[in-house]
Order: C-alpha cells, then structure tokens, then sequence
C-alpha cells in the first residue's frame, strides 16, 4: 500500500441518461461492473511481456495501490459526446451506455469530466429483474442500505474488481471470453447474513457519500471463487 499523504486517485464512470431514454437500473449496474472490469483486462492498463507499460499501467498502479475509488457522474446529448471523445472504454448493456476512463488525480478531473453531475443519478427498474443465472457470477446488493444509482453502480464495479483480484489467469481469461457476463441482484435478506460471512469478497464502503463508514454494500459471488479455484497471496 502507498502511503497515506500519496495522492489520492479516483476511477472515473460516466453513465448516459438521455431524458426520454434513461436505462434501467440493474441494466446501469451490470453495465458500470462490465466496464470496471473491461479497463482492468485492458493491455494498456497492463505491464506487457516485454515489461512496457500501457499507456494506463501507471495510473491503475496508482490507483490499485491506494483505496480503489470510483465515481459515477451523468450526462446526456453534446456532455456525453465531449466524454467519449477523451480516452477511455465504451461499454454497452441492454440500453445502458458507461465509459469508464483510465484513473485521475481526485482533483485532477478532465474539464469535460468536472462539470457532469454526480446528484441525480436516479433510475428505477420497469420490471422486478429475473432471477440470477447461477452458473455465472453475481453482484449481491445490500437489501438492508438505500443507495441513488450512482452509489450502487460504483459499489457494484467495486465488488467486479475484487473478484477479477481473486481469480487466476484461467478464470479471468474464461470471464473475459464470456464478454464479462454477470448478474447483480438485491440479496434476498434472509441469505444476506450468510453471503457476508462466506468468505466471497465483501465491498465495505469508505463512507464518503451516502452511507456509512464500513457498511457492507456488496458480496461478489463467482463460481471459480464458490468452488475454491482461488488465487492465493
């Protein structure tokens, strides 16, 4: 770990929420989960074979090595064509549109970036989602904590990226073949006890919005950590 008086970074998520067309929630979660990953499985956030840097290596370094804080912010029309135009990754849900950009200094936000809002970031699911496929990995949700759409999205790419830590390279390289197929659901409240003292990566928030210091938000539930293929150390 980095020092404590180390700057501090922040990886940063936009969401597209057009006013006539805003995504559904679980769709806006999964799809903020599959980008955290998508960056983190991308070579120029990597050390390569030769021992070159990506382009990103350095400021995923950075920002792994400190706490791995992420913020959603919003945008729509010529805001959302001004964040696709920095570097960055796209990715697509259902309805759903995320890019994630490569970590930031905490104040050190593109200007294109800076100005997007982070209140408001509220949606609703039209439909209750369907059950999770328990053949692939699912992002367990709080159901005792309320949280706006940006606070889960984070907290859900949070608990993608502890599990991608927990993998071994044949596990990752399965999940990404897969396009990073995965599921996040509200835990039923009576499994939620049990999920937390499983052993699977739990997110504990750092309470910096919303919610408080060291609640549990997510419990990341893949089957090559269910069933114990598991990278130690």
């Amino acid at each position: 770990m980095t020092s404590p008086d180390a700057p501090q970074f922040v990886l940063p998520l936009v969401v597209r929420i057009e006013k006539d067309a805003p995504p559904a929630r679980t769709d806006a979660l999964e799809t903020a989960a599959r980008a955290v990953l998508t960056l983190l499985a991308d070579e120029r956030a990597a050390t390569g074979s030769d021992g070159e840097d990506g382009e990103w290596a350095r400021a995923v370094r950075d920002w792994q090595d400190s706490r791995i804080r992420k913020v959603v912010r919003r945008a729509r029309g010529a805001e959302w064509r001004k964040a696709s135009a920095l570097p960055g990754i796209t990715v697509t849900g259902e309805r759903a549109e995320v890019r994630v950009f490569p970590p930031v200094p905490l104040d050190g936000w593109p200007k294109e970036l800076v100005k997007l809002q982070v209140s408001g970031t509220d949606l609703d699911d039209p439909e209750p989602p369907a059950a999770a496929d328990p053949a692939r990995p699912v992002l367990w949700m709080s159901p005792e904590l309320e949280m706006s759409a940006g606070k889960a999205m984070a907290q859900a790419g949070h608990g993608a990226q502890l599990a991608w830590w927990g993998l071994d390279d044949a596990a990752r390289a399965a999940w990404r073949e897969s396009g990073f197929a995965l599921s996040v659901r509200t835990a039923p409240p009576a499994r939620w006890a049990e999920l937390a003292a499983s052993g699977l990566p739990v997110v504990r928030d750092a309470g910096f919005t919303e919610i408080a210091p060291g609640s549990c938000t997510v419990v990341a539930e893949h089957p090559a950590l269910r069933y114990g293929s598991v990278r130690r150390g």
